[in-house]
């Protein structure tokens, strides 16, 4: 299943060092089969709430393969290019397949939240 990275990242001061990491890190995907879904710059059109800060999303064919990507010698060597100076945060979590059913899912929560109510 398809292991997504996402940065939400807050916008910084430019610095070379910024420009050298996104120079890089695109050829650190390619052993891992990583590619770019989103990468920020573009101003979102804010529906709901607030938002600050650039998106940045990676796609890797799986878990094993986007922590093996972040782990990676090659990542480890550019990543404080980036974090000395763009603060923001980074996850990793699994996509949802084809057959992925949001109302089957409310509807396993809905009984596990009523077993529970009921065990109180």
């Amino acid at each position: 299943m398809t292991a997504y990275v996402i940065a939400h990242l807050q916008q910084g001061e430019p610095h070379p060092e910024v420009f050298e990491y996104m120079e890089r890190v695109q050829g650190t995907f390619a052993p891992f089969g990583g590619r770019f879904i989103v990468h920020g710059g573009a101003t979102p059109h804010v529906w709901e709430g607030t938002w600050t800060g650039d998106l940045v999303m990676v796609a890797f064919p799986d878990m094993a393969a986007a922590r093996a990507w972040y782990d990676s010698p090659a990542y480890q060597e550019i990543k404080p290019l980036r974090t000395r100076h763009l603060p923001g945060s980074l996850i990793l979590l699994d996509g949802v397949g084809p057959d992925y059913d949001a109302a089957a899912t409310a509807a396993a929560m809905r009984a596990r939240h009523a077993a529970a109510a009921a065990d109180r």
